[in-house]
């Protein structure tokens, strides 16, 4: 059986005639890349491409997406079928290792995340530095990067072992740091993990138990909790993982990195969309203003958006939405808020975004940020809170990312180019000349 030749796209330059071919490399699915690593000592250019849209960064195992038909696959399982069959701790272990766990392989990994859920005692010191308006992400950068200065014993990248036990602690630990985050923002004491509860159950529960009272966390209410860290666990190359995987090249900590993950994720262009999504609503006010803003998102001289509707990647419906809607109304149900204005105003602008020809023909149906943020509002959380929710959730995939990166053979630090547009070289002039 003889090789199949390997296949190359030409480049030709147009003045003096000359052509060059760069390998094309396929994967398993989507689309091939055009391999030019070798392309500047060849031609002498670079290429640019802002915000990297069109530029391939790394090789990746670990999640699939395909934007025009609406698919999201982590380790080639649909996201659909994760959410209805699986928990947030085994997509996790998914995630991080490749293969769903085996019976075993489960327990001993839920034993090993929920024995490393406590921070170190002297951690909690560090929130008094912080004021108590401080931003929950402000105060997750720091703890989050801080944990290097306790956990020496797991900062050796190159030991498989150290690497193994780093991920571990981040799954565990940012769950209790951002819950302590919370708990300091109400100024109301820091509830410690349990280990009888799962592992959004806890997360929960560190948030909303108080040490003057019984607390059960709602079946519902966790259920919903664990739907929304399996739907944020990881989302291909965007900007926070990125951010990870460029700060994990230069050797890093994985600490460090994670919280340079957060940092990026605290834009208001990536982690804060659903935020956003209800600050529209507040200013929408009233369903009787609706096709006001309805004709105002039409109108293409006209600035306002409609946040929640549509997607950067997806093209069509965002598979995590549809995954999410059913726990929308459900958590609405379970607390009793079916007929606050500011939900009955969200559904009202759901039932038009996916009835209206103006919505449907565009395929701007409701995404995943618009029904996490009625979600998060209606368990209790302060709008300030939902990036530092993401940042719980994604934290696995970023682990993920992180130590994919670092087991690969071909690790360099990441280096990318300029096109330079300022002064050429000029002449010093003294102070006294100018």
């Amino acid at each position: 059986m003889t090789d199949q030749p390997k296949k190359t796209f030409t480049l030709t330059n147009d003045q003096t005639g000359e052509s060059i071919k760069l390998p094309v490399e396929e994967g398993t699915m989507g689309p091939a890349t055009i391999d030019i690593r070798t392309l500047y000592a060849q031609t002498g250019h670079f290429t640019l491409d802002p915000s990297f849209t069109a530029t391939g960064s790394c090789k990746s195992r670990i999640t699939y997406i395909d934007g025009e038909e609406g698919v999201l696959l982590h380790r080639g399982y649909s996201i659909e079928e994760l959410t209805e069959k699986s928990n947030a701790l085994e997509v996790a272990y998914l995630l991080l290792y490749g293969e769903l766990p085996s019976k075993e392989e489960m327990k001993e990994f839920d034993h090993n995340i929920t024995t490393h859920t406590l921070v170190h005692e002297q951690v909690h010191h560090f929130f008094r530095g912080f004021r108590r308006d401080a931003h929950p992400m402000a105060i997750m950068v720091a703890v989050v990067g801080a944990l290097a200065a306790f956990y020496h014993d797991s900062l050796d990248i190159w030991d498989v072992r150290q690497r193994e036990i780093s991920a571990h602690r981040l799954i565990a630990k940012i769950p209790t740091i951002a819950a302590m985050t919370y708990k300091y923002s109400q100024g109301q004491p820091f509830v410690y993990p349990k280990n009888d509860l799962g592992y959004a159950e806890n997360f929960l529960h560190m948030c909303f138990s108080l040490p003057v009272e019984d607390y059960k966390v709602s079946p519902v209410l966790a259920e919903a909790m664990d739907r929304i860290m399996i739907l944020h666990a990881d989302h291909e190359q965007n900007a926070s993982t990125s951010t990870v995987r460029i700060a994990g090249s230069s050797q890093a900590n994985p600490f460090t990195c994670i919280s340079s993950g957060i940092a990026s994720l605290w834009g208001p262009a990536h982690g804060g969309a659903n935020q956003a999504v209800l600050e529209m609503l507040a200013e929408i006010g009233t369903k009787d203003r609706i096709p006001e803003f309805i004709a105002r998102a039409k109108d293409k001289e006209d600035p306002f958006r409609l946040m929640g509707f549509g997607h950067r990647v997806y093209k069509n419906i965002d598979p995590r939405a549809t995954v999410l809607k059913d726990s929308c109304h459900d958590v609405l149900k379970e607390m009793g808020v079916e007929s606050d204005p500011t939900f009955e105003l969200a559904m009202e602008l759901e039932r038009i975004a996916l009835t209206d020809p103006y919505f449907i023909d565009r395929k701007l149906f409701p995404n995943v940020d618009f029904y996490s943020g009625i979600i998060l509002r209606a368990m209790g959380f302060p709008t300030e809170m939902f990036t530092v929710l993401f940042a719980v959730s994604r934290t696995v995939g970023w682990i993920s990312q992180w130590k994919e990166m670092i087991e690969e053979p071909s690790l360099r630090i990441g280096r990318p180019r300029q096109l330079y547009t300022g002064e050429t070289e000029r002449k010093y002039v003294g102070i006294g000349k100018r």
